[in-house]
């Protein structure tokens, strides 16, 4: 005879970390590349920007990270994330318009 086992477990959301790549004057830019890096220096994913600039990582621990954005000279931001949280961070290209 087989028997069903049921528990209930609780999953604790991962982190969000979302923003928008701007380069001078404001404007978004489409098709630069988002780098995160973990606090000990490893690439924890990377993406590109959408039309709207936009970029959004999800399910992170907590931590501190390094976002980076290429597209332009690169720029580099260290920031703190807390799980299960929402962090937004805009990043602003090198080059003015």
């Amino acid at each position: 005879a087989s028997r069903e086992t049921r528990q209930d477990i609780e999953l604790a959301g991962g982190a969000v970390l979302r923003g928008t790549v701007r380069a001078g004057g404001g404007r978004a830019v489409e098709d630069a590349r988002v780098t995160l890096l973990d606090a000990a220096g490893n690439v924890v994913d990377t993406l590109t920007t959408g039309a709207d600039g936009t970029f959004r990582f999800i399910d992170l621990s907590s931590g501190e990270y390094t976002v980076i954005a290429a597209g332009y000279p690169p720029v580099a931001t260290v920031l703190q994330v807390a799980g299960g949280g929402r962090t937004e961070r805009d990043l602003q290209l090198g080059h003015q318009d």
